[in-house]
């Protein structure tokens, strides 16, 4: 009797190709988590009621964000097909195009969203926030205050984050994964000094408790767009002579992104709104839930180096047109995914009660609410959604690098808007459930989310698969 073979996608070469590039890519994305983390736990231990500012802040940071990571992401795409044709020296012009793309957006979106966060945020939480009694301390108009004056420092950072999405995506096409991470992590070292400074009141500094918070991400922003640039002019193709490019390739670069910064709006727009749902609810609710959320964040930037990591092979495998190739690598994203949330999962529930006191100080309460046991609480929570949030990001960008964009972008928002949103206000504040209520609907919205790309994904495969037996174009033992 013949011996069966293992499937493709399990093969031992293409397993350390993948881990071999998304770990890298994973920690240099943690970095952006880590500002954000490190950010928290100072002011858990010296201002923990001002978490919600900077938290309520990213509705429109995030958002803004969000958008253009997605439509910047064919400089990726694009430079992954050169490279899986053994021409890397044509990236050029891609990466130069999608930088003076960067620099436009940034420009547009800072100006949009310093002039707009007052208005924006008296609209929300004072015109329409059910609650006028969200805290013992601040009035409404107070925290819509606050929130603005974080949001606007914020913003001046817009234009830099924009750049270095670019240059870090233009490298990790180049399969140089570990300089991004080098110089991410120079950021937050950065980060973790202005914090000190500007919040902590080291060194004689003023303490400005958010504001200094804002002013960290800010500087540090700047800091990796400048040192990424220097890399690239030093050791890339990027500035090299190229041609023109086929006709319609400027399009097709954008398009590729558009799918992706729909999603990315839906999923940052969706998950920044809860917040607001939140502090509509009380301060100190925001304050537990924010802080329950920034573990899954953590989480989810592991899922976010398997995902850009099997979108990077698959659009390789596009590029040589082996469509074989496109479902073992979409399969091992999947099944590192999987294999991934189940550790991390293990891992947050067996340090449920040791993780908050990372995060703020013991005593630390907010209008009579410990907060360490009440995010220990929702830390079961954290661990299911998880794995969830992180099977739909790995299998949105193997899809969206197979081509396929708007079915993607369409689960998203149904996922995150039609379905979290009204979830997460219908138990957190309706329901008069809390933060347990706002972490039951982020599971919901997480989980059918996951479900539906990895449904999406399958019915893909299955389509080449088809296809190639009908045209015979590949031999029968490459058909998984």
């Amino acid at each position: 009797m013949a011996r069966r073979e293992r499937p493709a996608w399990m093969r031992g070469a293409d397993i350390v190709d993948l881990v071999r590039l998304s770990v890298p890519i994973a920690v240099s994305r943690m970095s952006m988590m880590l500002m954000a983390l490190t950010d928290a736990i100072v002011l858990g231990q010296v201002a923990e009621g001002e978490l919600p500012f900077v938290l309520n802040s990213w509705i429109p940071v995030g958002v803004s964000l969000g958008l253009g990571m997605g439509l910047l992401l064919g400089v990726q795409v694009l430079t992954s097909e050169f490279v899986g044709t053994g021409k890397a020296e044509e990236s050029g012009r891609i990466f130069r195009r999608g930088t003076l793309w960067a620099l436009g957006l940034g420009i547009v979106l800072m100006f949009l969203v310093y002039f707009g966060a007052q208005a924006l945020f008296e609209w929300m939480f004072v015109s329409m926030s059910p609650n006028s009694e969200m805290s013992l301390t601040l009035s409404p108009q107070d925290v819509a205050n606050e929130i603005a004056k974080v949001t606007r420092i914020l913003s001046f950072g817009m234009v830099a984050f924009m750049l270095s999405t670019v240059f870090a995506y233009y490298l990790e096409a180049l399969r140089m994964p570990i300089i991004v991470t080098m110089l991410s992590y120079i950021a937050v070292g950065a980060n973790v000094v202005i914090d000190c400074a500007l919040v902590l009141g080291m060194w004689g500094m003023p303490e400005l408790g958010a504001e200094g918070v804002a002013w960290a991400t800010t500087g540090s922003r700047w800091l990796m767009a400048l040192t990424m640039f220097g890399f690239i002019l030093w050791r890339t193709p990027a500035f090299a002579k190229t041609g023109n490019g086929p006709s319609g390739e400027a399009a097709r670069q954008l398009r590729v992104g558009v799918g992706t910064a729909i999603s990315n709006v839906a999923e940052w727009g969706g998950f920044n709104l809860t917040y607001a749902i939140a502090l509509f609810i009380s301060v100190a609710v925001n304050t537990v839930y924010g802080y329950s959320v920034q573990v899954m964040g953590v989480c989810f930037m592991f899922f976010l180096g398997i995902g850009t990591a099997t979108s990077v092979r698959v659009a390789e495998y596009v590029g040589r047109g082996d469509m074989a190739g496109v479902r073992d690598a979409s399969r091992l994203g999947i099944m590192a995914t999987f294999l991934l949330g189940g550790i991390l999962a293990i891992i947050v529930l067996a340090l449920q009660n040791v993780i908050p006191l990372g995060l703020v100080h013991a005593a630390a309460e907010i209008d009579g609410l410990l907060l360490a046991p009440a995010i220990a609480a929702l830390l079961i929570y954290a661990a299911i959604g998880t794995m969830f949030d992180g099977l739909q990001a790995t299998a949105s960008m193997a899809l969206r690098a197979q081509g396929v964009v708007w079915r993607p972008s369409l689960i998203h928002v149904g996922s995150f808007f039609v379905i979290m949103l009204p979830a997460t206000y219908w138990l957190g504040v309706v329901s008069e459930r809390g933060a347990q209520g706002m972490m039951e609907g982020v599971v919901i919205g997480v989980g059918i989310a996951g479900l539906a790309q990895w449904a999406l994904l399958e019915k893909e495969m299955a389509r080449h698969r088809l296809e190639a037996r009908h045209s015979n174009l590949a031999p029968e033992s490459e058909i998984p």
